[in-house]
């Protein structure tokens, strides 16, 4: 049971002011007193329960909490009330609370041992009183505990950091041991934000057996930690925020929202508010936070539900902006960036525990941020065989490990939001599909694949000049959200009602129409690919055909309805191509040759084969010689040129002899 500080106090002051000092000496007396109140409540029993369980007594405090810094000497033993974030949390072990020994010389039994709460141990009496005429002395140290008359609790310690936002410049954070018995073991996992009601106490530092005989010197000195005696998790922050019960008059908000005609527009625009323009990406993010719908197949396979999302772009177009954006919103997410992110990191490690030299798994990021997001930031600067470890957890989404004799398979079942430059900083057109650095296997994997160019448009760029001169210019005046905006704490609330409550099925007739234009879709990159002779390096496979379901269940969540239209179908198909379809086009454009119309494409062509008749594999012929024949033919110098650097460029011709001689390869 909890009880409150305040209406403590506002009861009986000096009892309140008794707890806050002597904490140790009175909680046992309100435990006792709620177990005679329970006692007198529950009477009379049924038989077999007369035996009343113990009661456990939580405190809890509005008052401010103090910092982690501030907790001196002078607190010891004494109530404290500090914020911060679980790190680490041990096994549940159990702890003995009385004890009964037995003397090894007389067989006497010294039973039921109070042993004090908290950290401290029990030293065993060194000698044993009990005299008996006619018999030798017991031994010294004869005692030992029989563990079958121990009545035990259980007991969990923790590890505090203290949270990063009180961190004065430039220091680490600190960390604090926690210990909590009873009923508030397995409250918290590592990685949520509390706050901690405690009795800051001492324990016995260290092992003793160590420091031998005269260099004890620290006999007084003992190490802190806190006992705990009530946690409170908090909801607001970023990352854990994970919404508990939605009340009725928020699921009436909620639903009369989802009712409104142009949802989407408005959930979509409420996605960072603070950057101007990229709808299209915002629409697209808006379907990765609610998500599809995931299925499990009669034979016990899964399909994947989460919509997995990868922008591509120039430097400067808000790109990690709308990845901090997200990890703000999503109900669960984390973040990080490609070069400080190694295999192990996003998928799991096997440790070594230091206290008990077993081998232990430790979840990454992709395990942490099951049932939510994971945004990756410079994506494009990961490392190969690290890039490789993300693609069963993208498709299967599972990770399986089997290291240092651990073989298991842990659930991830997150969305991936990865944003990346091209491979020349810039994307360049001229060079068409060698600005995308990835392999066709992880680009499949995702469903949708934006390229966000920087262009020079001089009416866009006074829009966006303006924008963010208003941002810059009213950032702390302006709280108020522009008109169909949500704000953040309700889309929260609304995102994760939605994929805990909604997951919608495709429609009979929208299943058609996906049918009919993917049979399209793949016709027309077949053909793209005969046409510019070379494969797309975005392939359009069966996958992105589920993309495009996922999409479009998506948009059928945020309407929080049970099954797809063909308005959501459309949609969907938009989005995809205007993201994965353009990405893939834009490869080979009939641009990026660096000419921009057919004709002048088409003498590109004429010339390659002219050359390709003209000089046979593994001959050699002088460049001077072939520009002047062609020259001579009367085909455009520049031409040439070109057809000459794009062969080089595939390696089919190589230069020899100081450049004058061109040799063909193959």
């Amino acid at each position: 049971m909890e009880v409150e500080m305040e209406e403590l106090s506002s009861f009986d002051e000096d009892l309140a002011d008794c707890l806050y000092k002597q904490p140790s000496e009175h909680l046992p007396l309100l435990e006792e007193a709620a177990r005679e109140v329970a006692d007198e409540v529950t009477k009379p029993r049924p038989a077999g329960e007369e035996a009343i369980q113990d009661i456990q007594v939580m405190l809890r405090s509005e008052g401010n909490p103090a910092n982690m810094r501030s907790l001196k000497s002078d607190q010891m033993s004494r109530l404290v009330q500090i914020p911060g974030m679980v790190v680490s949390a041990a096994a549940v072990r159990s702890k003995a609370v009385r004890v009964s020994l037995q003397c090894r010389g007389c067989r006497g039994v010294i039973a039921n041992i109070a042993v004090r709460p908290g950290l401290e141990g029990y030293a065993l009496p060194r000698k044993c009183n009990t005299e008996q005429a006619g018999r030798a002395k017991c031994p010294v140290d004869p005692y030992f505990l029989i563990p079958d008359k121990c009545s035990c609790v259980d007991f969990q310690t923790l590890k505090l950091q203290e949270s990063p936002e009180s961190v004065p410049h430039g220091e680490m954070p600190r960390h604090v041991q926690l210990y909590c018995d009873r009923y508030l073991c397995d409250r918290v996992v590592p990685g949520n934000r509390v706050t901690i009601m405690g009795i800051y106490s001492i324990k016995k530092s260290g092992n003793p057996s160590r420091s031998k005989g005269r260099d004890r010197v620290g006999v007084g000195i003992r190490s802190s930690y806190i006992r705990v005696v009530g946690i409170q998790v908090d909801t607001e922050g970023v990352g854990r925020s994970v919404v508990g019960a939605v009340s009725p008059q928020e699921e009436e908000e909620i639903r009369r929202l989802a009712a409104t005609p142009n949802v989407f527009e408005s959930i979509a625009k409420s996605i960072a508010p603070s950057i101007y323009g990229s709808v299209d990406v915002k629409k697209a993010i808006a379907c990765l936070l609610f998500g599809g719908s995931r299925k499990r197949l009669p034979d016990g396979l899964t399909r994947r539900g989460d919509v997995n999302l990868l922008m591509l772009g120039d430097p400067g177009t808000a790109k990690s902006q709308l990845l901090k954006f997200v990890e703000r919103c999503a109900p669960i997410a984390v973040y990080t960036s490609g070069k400080g992110s190694s295999a192990a990191g996003l998928t799991a490690s096997v440790m070594r525990d230091p206290v008990t030299r077993n081998f232990v798994m430790e979840g990454g990021a992709m395990v942490l941020a099951d049932g939510g997001v994971v945004c990756i930031d410079e994506f494009d600067k990961m490392r190969e065989d690290d890039r490789v470890a993300i693609h069963e957890a993208m498709e299967q989404q599972t990770i399986s490990i089997a290291k240092a004799g651990i073989t298991t398979t842990l659930n991830s079942r997150c969305s991936v939001l990865a944003a990346a430059n091209s491979v020349f900083g810039r994307w360049d057109d001229t060079k068409g599909e060698e600005n995308i650095d990835f392999m066709p296997t992880i680009l499949s994997r995702f469903d949708m694949i934006f390229i966000i160019k920087d262009e020079h448009d001089e009416h866009k760029d006074m829009t966006l000049a303006k924008h963010v001169m208003n941002v810059h210019l009213s950032a702390l005046t302006t709280n108020q959200s522009s008109e169909g905006e949500i704000e953040l704490s309700m889309m929260k609330k609304y995102i994760s009602y939605a994929r805990a409550k909604c997951g919608p099925r495709l429609s009979a007739d929208a299943a058609e129409k996906l049918k009919n234009r993917y049979i399209l879709m793949r016709s027309g990159a077949r053909e793209h690919e005969r046409a510019s002779d070379k494969r797309s390096s975005i392939p359009i496979t069966v996958r992105q055909l589920e993309a495009i379901i996922r999409i479009s269940e998506s948009l059928a969540k945020m309407k929080l309805r049970p099954f797809v239209a063909d308005g959501d179908v459309d949609e969907a198909l938009r989005l995809f191509q205007v993201s994965t379809l353009d990405a893939a086009r834009s490869g080979s454009l009939s641009g990026v040759e660096g000419f921009s119309t057919p004709q002048d494409q088409e003498m590109i062509s004429r010339v390659e084969k002219q050359l390709k008749r003209r000089f046979a594999i593994g001959s050699q012929v002088s460049e001077h010689s072939i520009v002047q024949d062609f020259i001579k033919q009367k085909y455009p110098e520049h031409a040439i040129y070109k057809v000459l650097h794009l062969m080089m460029r595939r390696g089919e011709i190589q230069h020899r002899m100081q450049r004058k001689v061109l040799y063909r390869i193959k």
